[in-house]
């Protein structure tokens, strides 16, 4: 730490003397690092032959600017001749020397063959975020070896940084230890202090006024800046101002960049694009002038001058899951941008933009339409508006939410000072549900924390376990089992045991083994299975509390994908007391009068649990259910089977609707999670329900299940649903449910997750 600041290392395959956009990602995040409050230590890659990025760094107080080449920092001598840029190997060789001098609290990495060595090598493990190039972005692309390689890059890495939710969504899909460490951490734009003629044109349009470009003699400028290549379609590019004076439009096309891409299917490419170019700050005859690598302010401060920004790439690069970072930097000059038709571009500035185009033609099309006041003004604001979401300080803000919950605070949260921190084990043989909580135990300074990883349900290293056991202030046990049990005899006398209890354990015979007399607080995850528990066990009833299960909100809030007010979204049907035939009935329902409704059921199938499919009613159930999908006119095509995973977050992006159709459950997460990403939830009044869940979700019957949805009809109800769905899923929100665990542990009353909540209905209340 430097002073109360987390420290971040920071290092790019990137050579910061070129001007393109993976440069400008390495000067931005640096300075997003800076605004969300780190100090950070930026590596270099190169020797500086130009400071043009380098230099807005310098006089950053909390930026340590380290040249591993002026500094010879070198693992093994510089060969003969000019220095040159770091391989992988000696990149991840410097950067552990580096943090081995001082450990810094984040490793932030960019590119995927770097990451990956770090990975492999692990001195950062469990530190590292990292922002991945170069990755697949088709499922034919997931060749097991990628597979295998972003699978141990997501183990040691505490976060991925996903550009956008796409790329996210699809890391998860592919990769399921990505999932629950993906980020969105999309394009940085630093702040500019740039007053661009062409925005006060846009507003002089709005009072009729001219365009610069529209007066007689005034030619059209179209800016690019970036790298030259191929798939960037740059030499293209070109052929515009000739293209567009053929049309009877003077145009120029301003291009700015010195990093021009060799191209091993074109031989000649290199050469073409740079005899294009001509000479640096000279028209070409063609009308194109080129100004040669440029600071970023002074590329910015081109661009400004420009009128239309050029980001028109080649039809390969129209399924990319990345969004250039050129788009937004023009959007924030104001300058409308011409580039190609995606969903995401779309999602971006909408459909009916009007600067879309597919071809060299097409851009010259619509560069010509700009000419036209109301079209310059439209796709002006458009791009203005959507790059207002991509500012330094949001990107600021964004960071600061992740290192909350990566890197401990500089104070204990208890407030005290000097005194030892709590000994604190966790005990149990299946730890799932609890490993958010155990991280976030291991940011506090007040906590010490290991864990008896027993075996299986009933075995463990009795020599580890009584070790830890004279060692613990406190002991939670997950799971009331053999753990609890042992646990409950072997502590130390002056220590505190909490007991996690959740459903399987309270029939079983293990709870009459606890000796309850040595049990600080049972905490179960509902106040039903709280009353269950006293009246099963007859625990003294201050000892049995209530806390929800947690959830972790910021990565389920994602948005909502179109189609999805008619889908519902079943999360798991095994065993049949999950009432898969329950749904099936409410879809029917819904599908007698609207045709548009799905149903999505992502689970793994009954045949696929030996304990499930070896009994007879259980098959004969699902026997019966599945027989109907595919007989039933009314459910044919209508239901589709997602294999189970933890890509929840991800497949929740197309539901509109949780369905809880069960018998019985002690909290079920499923609705939460569904409420946390905006989706409503749609409750059978399963014995409980109302203790956890909001009334106004609950029903009784299928037919009544299916008439609350259908009452929902209308994009704008069915959204002011979710919105209210989603305010209440913050009772459940990790960072609530953890401030709770810790105050148990401290021996404090946990409280309400989160006191500021409050059910909207009166006759239903928080879990706490």
């Amino acid at each position: 730490m430097a002073g109360s600041r987390p420290s971040a290392l920071v290092y790019g395959d990137v050579d910061l003397n070129l001007l393109d956009g993976s440069a400008i990602w390495l000067q931005s995040v640096t300075q997003a690092l800076v605004a969300a409050g780190c100090a950070v230590t930026l590596v270099l890659k190169a020797p500086i032959r130009t400071d043009r990025l380098i230099a807005p760094l310098r006089d950053v107080d909390a930026v340590t600017i380290r040249s591993p080449h002026a500094e010879n920092l070198l693992p093994a001598p510089a060969s003969a001749g000019p220095p040159t840029a770091l391989s992988v190997p000696q990149a991840v060789a410097v950067l552990a020397a580096v943090d081995a001098v001082h450990r810094h609290d984040l490793v932030v990495l960019r590119g995927r063959a770097l990451v990956s060595a770090a990975a492999e090598d692990g001195a950062f493990d469990g530190r590292l975020w990292s922002y991945l190039t170069d990755v697949p972005q088709a499922v034919p692309a997931v060749t097991p070896k990628a597979a295998e390689d972003l699978t141990m890059i997501a183990k040691a890495s505490r976060y991925l940084l996903c550009q956008t939710e796409e790329l996210r969504c699809f890391l998860e899909g592919s990769v399921p230890a990505a999932c629950g460490k993906s980020v969105l951490f999309p394009p940085v734009l630093p702040a500019e202090n740039l007053h661009r003629d062409s925005e006060r044109a846009v507003a002089d349009v709005s009072r009729g006024a001219d365009f610069p470009h529209a007066g007689p003699g005034t030619p059209l400028k179209l800016v690019y800046t970036g790298k030259f290549a191929p798939r960037w379609n740059t030499l293209e590019m070109t052929q515009l101002p000739a293209l567009l004076a053929s049309r009877g439009v003077a145009a120029e096309v301003h291009m700015v960049g010195d990093k021009v891409h060799d191209d091993p299917r074109d031989s000649g490419y290199k050469r073409r694009m740079r005899a294009a170019l001509g000479e640096i700050g000279t028209p070409s005859l063609d009308g194109v002038i080129w100004h040669g690598g440029q600071p970023r302010a002074e590329a910015m401060r081109l661009a400004a001058a420009g009128d239309i920004g050029l980001s028109w790439r080649h039809p390969e690069l129209d399924a990319s899951l990345e969004l250039s970072t050129k788009v937004l930097e023009f959007g924030q000059l104001g300058l409308p941008v011409i580039l190609n038709r995606t969903p995401m571009h779309e999602a971006l500035l909408g459909a009916d933009y009007p600067l879309f185009a597919a071809s060299l033609d097409d851009v010259a099309d619509v560069a010509e339409a700009t000419i036209d006041p109301d079209v310059f003004a439209l796709a002006a604001a458009r791009t203005s508006a959507a790059a207002a979401s991509f500012a330094l300080d949001r990107a600021a803000d964004r960071l600061r939410s992740y290192l909350a919950r990566a890197v401990a605070p500089a104070t204990p949260a208890g407030g005290g000072s000097g005194a030892a921190p709590l000994r604190v084990v966790i005990a149990g043989h299946d730890l799932k549900f609890f490993g958010p909580l155990i991280q976030y135990f291991r940011l506090q300074p007040d906590l010490e924390v290991r864990v008896d990883q027993w075996a299986a349900l009933g075995e463990h290293d009795e020599k580890v376990s009584k070790e830890l056991a004279d060692w613990a202030d406190v002991v939670i046990c997950e799971w009331c089992g053999p753990n609890a049990v042992w646990y409950s005899r072997h502590k130390r006398r002056d220590a505190r045991l909490l007991v996690h209890l959740h459903r399987f354990e309270l029939y079983s015979h293990y709870p009459g083994q606890v000796k309850i007399g040595n049990v600080d607080q049972v905490i179960c995850v509902s106040d039903h299975y709280a009353k269950l528990t006293r009246e099963h066990t007859g625990w003294p009833d201050a000892k049995v509390i209530s806390v929800p299960n947690p959830l972790d909100v910021s990565q389920l809030d994602r948005p909502k994908l179109d189609g999805a007010r008619f889908h519902l979204g079943l999360i798991g049907i095994v065993p049949s007391r999950k009432r898969l035939d329950l749904a099936l009935d409410v879809l029917e329902e819904l599908r007698r009068d609207d045709d548009r409704y799905l149903l999505y059921v992502k689970s793994p199938m009954p045949w696929e649990h030996w304990w499930v499919w070896q009994n007879p009613a259980e098959r004969e159930h699902y026997s019966i259910a599945l027989r109907r999908v595919q007989r039933s006119p009314l459910l044919r095509d209508a239901v589709v089977f997602d294999d189970a995973g933890p890509d929840v977050a991800a497949w929740l992006r197309r539901v509109g609707y949780v369905l809880s159709t069960s018998d019985d459950e002690s909290f079920h997460v499923a609705p939460a999670e569904g409420m946390a990403s905006r989706a409503v939830p749609v409750i059978r009044h399963w014995p409980g329900a109302d203790t956890i869940y909001d009334r106004r979700w609950i029903r009784e019957t299928p037919v009544e299940l299916a008439a609350s949805i259908a009452a929902l009809d209308s994009d704008e109800a069915w959204r002011t649903a979710g919105e209210t769905a989603h305010r209440q899923a913050q009772a459940f929100e990790l960072g609530a449910v953890c401030r709770s665990w810790h105050r148990l542990i401290r021996g404090e009353p946990a409280g309400n997750a989160d006191p500021s909540y409050e059910l909207e209905d009166s006759g239903s209340r928080s879990i706490g």
